[in-house]
């Protein structure tokens, strides 16, 4: 399979300028996993911004405000 690197630029939220995985979804997930984490795509625009993508973080913010995609 092909990756939709531009089709996923248009749609990622993550806001560290200096990423180099922006767009290649499977590398950044693996990256973020090896470090306990979710990307940033997984969270609401301003929980992002936070930088905290803790699994914790996440759990936290679909408790209080469920769905949000």
């Amino acid at each position: 399979m092909e990756c939709r690197v531009e089709k996923n630029k248009a749609r990622c939220n993550c806001t560290y300028e200096p990423c180099d995985k922006k767009g290649i979804c499977c590398e950044c997930i693996q990256y973020h996993w090896r470090l306990g984490e979710l990307p940033g795509c997984f969270f609401p625009d301003d929980v992002e911004k936070t930088w905290d993508r803790s699994i914790e973080r996440f759990i936290q913010t679909y408790r209080e405000r469920g769905r949000w995609w």
